[in-house]
């Protein structure tokens, strides 16, 4: 089984605190055990597009969320969600942009291009933390996912 077959979250950051941040609080609520990190664009999509293990690219996902950065090097977060969204096999995944932008046309072009939610970093550290475990509590126990995404 490689990384693919186990991931239940995507995290797609570049900023290692923010990281750092998001795993453990994803960790000390037990909300996931497989959590992929990548750091830019470039990497999340040919990751998700298996550019490197083509024999996989009709094989179903495991993964249950995407967490993305809007401000990534390489490709940029909308860009990488256009490309999730516009794929049959990635676009019923559940993408949550998290990004420290506010910007109105962030989020009117990341809704436009399917995006399920839009949360701004919160700066705090008990805020952020926070931030995430309601994000896990809520798109990983709460919301249903169909079964086909996984069969």
């Amino acid at each position: 089984m490689d990384s693919m077959d186990a991931t239940e979250i995507l995290l797609i950051e570049d900023n290692p605190d923010d990281v750092e941040l998001t795993l453990r609080a994803l960790r000390k609520n037990n909300l996931a055990n497989h959590i992929t990190v990548l750091s830019d664009g470039e990497e999340a999509l040919s990751y998700l597009f298996h550019e490197n293990s083509p024999e996989k690219r009709n094989e179903p996902y495991t993964l249950k969320l995407i967490l993305l950065d809007l401000k990534l090097p390489k490709v940029g977060g909308l860009d990488v969600l256009k490309a999730i969204k516009s794929h049959p096999f990635t676009a019923i995944i559940p993408v949550v942009v998290l990004t420290s932008s506010d910007l109105d046309k962030d989020i009117i072009q990341s809704y436009k291009l399917g995006v399920n939610s839009f949360i701004t970093k919160p700066i705090d550290f008990q805020k952020f933390s926070h931030s995430i475990q309601e994000i896990g509590m809520y798109w990983l126990v709460l919301n249903r996912l169909p079964k086909e995404l996984f069969s």
